[in-house]
């Protein structure tokens, strides 16, 4: 896939492009739908797959009341959508220059004239432009005058014969509920955090004889606090493990953490940086008399991960 962070970096239309505008938030089976139908019409026409994507997401730039934690953040989601096939990744970098740019403008300018695109593929209710204008009537109207073809996908609901559909909004609601496992079923895959092993409070090892990964978090949206089955992407290999997230109650210092404890492991990976595919929640947190009364419980969530797991690797 050729990746692209700048309109800049477009030196020629590219051949019939298909595209696929949209923010992509968690890549879920609504996106991957969209994929599917620009892959499948750009084979028809012999022309070059499409997604045009922003960053920062839109809604940082344009929200008044802050904005909501991003599922996949953009090294994710640019892995996510390589897999799918897709031709071109268009990365266009959003500010409230670009924000000023009109509907029409962008379809003229930008679409048409710099990318070359003869199909667009998108949501029912996406807008673009300034103040929204640019909608799926306002595409339809321009579609012959510019000569290009509308298409757009019907949702893919929650459950079958549903009629919720799978939404960003709704997979963010379902993961900060700690319902990772449900999650899964609108992503297609298990929810995934990423970031860097770093010193921690020195104590899974040292105190409790059950060494942690204490993560700095790239990623944006963390599951409700409690205990997790996970599986840990390592530069060693897959492993399965137990993660903890919240503010560890009985140690009572009120610190935000994300430890992973991996099961059947025992090297150094200080400084190295991790995967945590989240499969299942154990339980929520809780506050213990005494520290053997929490390493019991650790334990016991050790052994209900590892019979969880073996199934759900």
């Amino acid at each position: 896939m050729k990746t692209l962070y700048s309109l800049d970096e477009i030196q020629r239309p590219f051949p019939n492009a298909v595209v696929a505008i949209g923010n992509f938030d968690g890549v879920h089976l609504g996106h991957q739908a969209i994929f599917q139908r620009v892959r499948q019409k750009a084979r028809e026409i012999n022309g070059t797959s499409v997604a045009m994507t922003f960053d920062p997401h839109p809604v940082k730039v344009l929200g008044n009341n802050g904005s909501p934690p991003l599922i996949t953040l953009l090294e994710q989601k640019i892995e996510l959508i390589e897999a799918l096939g897709v031709d071109v990744f268009l990365c266009v970098p959003f500010d409230q220059s670009f924000a000023a740019v009109s509907a029409h403008a962008f379809l003229k300018n930008i679409l048409i004239d710099k990318i070359g695109m003869k199909a667009l593929v998108i949501g029912k209710d996406y807008t673009f432009g300034k103040n929204r204008k640019g909608n799926v009537a306002f595409l339809r109207q321009h579609a012959d005058e510019y000569g290009f073809e509308v298409i757009v996908p019907d949702w893919v609901p929650v459950s079958a014969g549903g009629h919720e559909r799978v939404s960003s909004t709704r997979v963010r609601r379902i993961i900060e509920a700690g319902r990772v496992a449900d999650a899964k079923a609108l992503l297609g895959r298990y929810y995934q955090i990423r970031g860097q092993v770093v010193t921690g409070r020195n104590r899974g090892g040292p105190l409790l004889g059950i060494p942690t990964a204490n993560i700095k978090l790239a990623d944006e949206l963390c599951p409700k606090t409690g205990v997790y089955a996970v599986m840990v992407q390592t530069p060693e290999g897959r492993f399965k493990g137990v993660a903890n997230i919240g503010y560890s109650p009985t140690f009572d210092d009120h610190l935000f953490t994300v430890e992973v404890h991996l099961l059947d492991f025992n090297k150094d990976l200080y400084g190295t940086k991790i995967r945590v595919d989240f499969i299942q929640r154990i339980r929520g947190e809780k506050k213990f008399n005494n520290f053997d009364e929490l390493k019991a419980q650790i334990r016991k969530d050790i052994e209900d991960a590892a019979q969880l797991l073996p199934d759900a690797a």
